[in-house]
């Protein structure tokens, strides 16, 4: 069975211009030829992506991301290397980008659809469920010059057109977090019935936490290299173990970062509520110990942060001493900085612990990714993350109404 897209040994080089030449004296002298240095974006990637399969593609920015992506939607050619697709795209790269000002948002939907290859048979008959989509703003402005519509209804006009183009293979580059959180939640819900449908789907993004919740695998991309392939956990594991640390201009090794230098993590100890225990009961007190060596500087500037994380990688909770307004002073030598939780509302599951070293503008000393395991058993049947304390009664004869906001059938 062919796979939905193929991408063999794909680099794609740039030319970088720094002079200009702006006179036919220049150019003579010059013989015509403008100096310019050569960028490779991509070296030699190799990824096969199956059928009804959704991958994330994680990476800092300048690693290459986007730039595959439009490879694969054919707005760039690779320089080398090969891409072979099965079935109909649809790219959410830019969205609104054939959008003409002067015309309305009716005339923009007939527009656009045809730019990404619809009939306008079909435009027309999806014309009501791509404005609904876009929202109520956007209904009400639809026949308006699209040049007074706001930032916001504009791609959200943009999004609702690309999802009706009815795709087999989906590309969607950083637009899953435009409009408001409804709005998001129609976009994911939009993504979900797509995978339900068995449809391709790449997505392009920063939100390690977006490529858990909606892709079956991850692939992370470092100086237009694919350094890492696999489970969304494990990628995104690597992409913040190893490939963050260059962000801040260090090589790949934390060793050569000059912020870990000055402080690193030594250890991470987790306390039980006695001793020889491994698991919490759901309400018992979690503490955290994380073990600091400054490695002989004076730190005055640095937050101490926890995360927890689910079985499948969900955020479940996160806090540092900056945001909980309890600053840790002054750090030199050795020590530990201290976290408990008096109450742990969790419910039986496996978590992993993120802990993290970092100055209050965010620049890391150290991180460990998931890295401490915690595990609860819940002795109850609910289910879910978090143990709330519930308390269930009935009231014969009573009426629904006259105490808070009443919702009924067909609401919402």
């Amino acid at each position: 069975m062919a796979a939905a897209v193929e991408i063999e040994g794909v680099s794609k080089r740039f030319r970088l211009y720094h002079e200009k030449f702006t006179s036919l004296k220049e150019r003579v002298l010059h013989g015509g030829r403008i100096p310019y240095e050569e960028f490779w974006a991509l070296q030699d990637i190799d990824v096969r992506i199956e059928a009804g399969e959704s991958i994330g593609l994680l990476g800092h920015n300048g690693s290459g991301k986007s730039t595959l992506l439009k490879c694969v939607a054919g707005i760039l050619r690779p320089t080398t290397g090969e891409i072979r697709t099965q079935g109909r795209l649809a790219a959410l790269l830019e969205l609104g980008a054939g959008f003409q000002p002067d015309l309305t948002g009716r005339e923009n939907v007939f527009l656009n659809g045809s730019i990404l290859g619809m009939k306008r048979v079909d435009i027309a008959r999806r014309f009501d469920e791509i404005v609904h989509f876009a929202g109520d703003e956007v209904e009400r402005m639809i026949d308006n010059q699209v040049k007074f519509y706001s930032s916001g209804m504009y791609v959200r006009l943009g999004f609702a057109i690309a999802i009706n183009v009815d795709p087999d293979i989906l590309l969607v580059d950083e637009v899953l977090a435009v409009g408001d959180e409804a709005f998001q939640r129609k976009c994911l819900d939009k993504v979900a019935a797509f995978q339900a449908e068995g449809r391709t789907i790449i997505v392009v993004t920063h939100a390690a936490d977006l490529v858990r919740q909606v892709c079956t695998r991850a692939a992370a991309l470092h100086h237009g290299r694919l350094v890492a392939t696999g489970e969304p956990n494990d990628v995104i594991r690597t992409f913040r173990d190893t490939l963050m640390i260059g962000d801040d201009g260090a090589d790949d090794d934390p060793d050569a970062s000059p912020f870990w230098h000055h402080a690193r993590i030594t250890g991470v100890e987790v306390v039980y509520p006695e001793p020889g225990r491994t698991v919490l009961l759901p309400g018992e007190p979690l503490e955290l110990r994380i073990g600091y060596d400054t490695r002989g500087s004076r730190i005055e500037d640095i937050v101490a942060g926890i995360a927890i994380h689910g079985a499948l990688g969900q955020l479940t909770y996160g806090t540092n001493s900056h945001l909980s307004g309890q600053e840790l002073g002054t750090l030199s030598g050795t020590g530990a900085v201290s976290f408990r939780v008096p109450d742990l509302p969790l419910l039986d599951g496996s978590y992993r612990v993120t802990v993290s070293l970092h100055t209050r503008g965010g620049l890391r000393y150290d991180h460990w990714e998931q890295h401490v395991p915690v595990e609860v058993k819940a002795p109850g049947r609910d289910v879910g993350v978090v143990r709330l304390a519930t308390e269930i009664r009935v009231e014969p004869g009573a009426e629904v109404g006259g105490r808070g906001e009443v919702f009924r059938r067909g609401d919402g």
